[in-house]
């Protein structure tokens, strides 16, 4: 049965241009730079450059007046070939007019090697026959950045036979493992930690007894090590407490990482900070970084050629498609240099909100002052959308006088103490951390008697909360924190 009816809905929709402000919001200063570096290359209508006004355009360069002075024939116009110089390949455009006796006076600089590529440096000084090397490439890929192999031998067997034909043995790859296992840095290859600290253990001098002693104790007593039973190391293998500290002291000489040193070097830590943060005559004042806020306009050759095509009579299909493309192209650059200006407007409200709101911490850098802050109480401040601060906070650091600190470091939750103040959880971690560096390492405080030290400085925080905090700043349990 056929049947008509009338419904009404009401829905949100964003649009294009507030999606690209969003995407605009949440991005870095480097990161801002490369997609407008890549926004100037999609879109010839688009120029870095400030705009120039009617009496700067009259004092500009002649041979520009005289451009200006003449009427675009459209007749002469390839439309075909100009919607498709966009898509002239480079080699079309460069040229290379040295010979070999011209001096080449570029610097070059090295970009270093990586991990993995230090590692297949050494393939050559290992005996190989030609069926084994590529088995050993493919573990040598199999290696994470920290240096060890975290595969199982049958899926590493299943890999070569599906994806390079290679059938190999259980005990051929152990055999090749076991080379790979003798390159630098000492413990790479290793499937397990204790795996690679015997690995390096090994190398080391054998005439020492305190060596032989830490191996046998990695070897065969690996659990009661990591666990820290000292009691049961000392009575298993007869030892002092000084031939105890004397094989962790060895232990503490060797590295549970061996790969990364090289890659976190080659790694870029270097950061740009989104704003910068003064005190001038005990006043906060906060700028945009001049990199964050780059000048664009509009190709004014587009708007003439526009212009130029609305003028003409008559015009053609190739005609008409060029006229859609510039306006296409010219309306992009619009957006998106008005999605930049937005995008300086929010971040420079919010920015200024949050100096603010934590002025008393910016004035002196003691992160006791730091007052418990949310997003929703940015948001409110500046009438603006929970996610937008959290964009804007995200990734966005401010260089002050006292370092350079992430804005969502920033926020925390708060809590009142004996006294009734609010204050924030970051400076309770602050003080955390500070009774656990001066704690007893031969009796290191559990969460329970932690929380209780808390309590005596006027911080009701319970045992829960305490082992919560301790795990988000990277700590260990007392157990653990256990030493000789």
């Amino acid at each position: 049965m056929l049947k008509q009816q009338l419904q009404i809905k009401l829905s949100q929709k964003l649009s294009p241009q507030q999606i690209q402000l969003m995407k605009l919001i949440q991005l870095s200063t480097l990161d801002l730079e490369q997609r407008i570096q890549s926004e100037i290359g999609e879109n010839p209508a688009l120029e870095k450059g400030k705009e120039m006004d009617e009496n700067e355009m009259q004092e500009s360069d002649p041979y520009d007046d005289y451009q200006n002075d003449q009427k675009i024939d459209t007749d002469d116009i390839d439309i075909d070939a100009y919607l498709s110089d966009d898509e002239i390949p480079n080699y079309r455009i460069q040229s290379n007019n040295q010979s070999a006796d011209d001096e080449n006076t570029e610097i070059p600089f090295s970009g270093g090697i990586s991990f993995h590529e230090y590692l297949e440096s050494q393939l050559q000084n290992l005996i190989l026959t030609v069926k084994e090397r590529p088995i050993a490439e493919f573990l040598i890929g199999s290696i994470d950045n920290s240096g060890y192999l975290r595969r199982s031998e049958e899926d590493i067997i299943d890999d070569l036979a599906f994806t390079q034909n290679i059938i190999v043995e259980k005990q051929e790859l152990k055999r090749i493992l076991k080379k790979i296992q003798s390159m630098d840095p000492p413990g790479v290859g290793a499937r397990t930690l204790q795996e690679c600290l015997s690995i390096q253990l090994s190398r080391k001098e054998k005439d020492r007894p305190e060596v032989e002693l830490t191996r046998k104790i990695i070897d065969t007593a690996f659990d009661e090590f990591s666990r820290k039973h000292y009691q049961k190391l000392q009575d298993r293998f007869h030892l002092t407490e000084d031939q105890l500290r004397g094989v962790f002291d060895e232990i503490a000489k060797l590295n549970p990482k061996p790969g990364g040193a090289l890659s976190d070097s080659n790694q870029n830590t270097h950061i740009v900070p989104d704003f910068i943060l003064t005190i001038e005559n005990g006043t906060l004042k906060v700028t945009l970084n001049r990199r964050n806020a780059p000048e664009l306009r509009i190709s004014k050759n587009y708007k003439e050629m526009l212009s130029g095509y609305a003028e003409a009579t008559n015009k053609n299909k190739s005609q008409q498609e060029a006229v859609l493309f510039i306006k296409q192209k010219l309306d992009a650059a619009k957006w998106f240099i008005d999605a930049i200006e937005q995008r300086h407007q929010t971040l420079y409200l919010t920015i200024n909100a949050i100096v603010d709101y934590q002025s008393a911490y910016f004035l002196t850098g003691d992160e006791q002052k730091l007052k418990p802050m949310i997003l929703k109480d940015i948001a409110d401040k500046i009438d603006m959308d929970i996610s937008t601060i959290s964009r804007v906070a995200n990734s966005k650091y401010i260089d002050t006088p006292y370092g350079v600190k992430l804005l969502k470091s920033l926020f925390s939750e708060g809590m009142k103490n004996d006294e009734g103040e609010d204050v924030s959880t970051i400076e309770i971690k602050h003080i955390l951390d500070k009774l656990i560096s001066n704690e007893n390492k031969k009796k290191p405080l559990a969460d329970q008697a932690l929380s209780a030290m808390l309590k005596e400085k006027g911080y009701k925080v319970a045992r829960r909360t305490v082992a919560k905090y301790r795990e988000q700043m990277d700590i260990p349990v007392a157990r653990l924190r256990k030493s000789i």
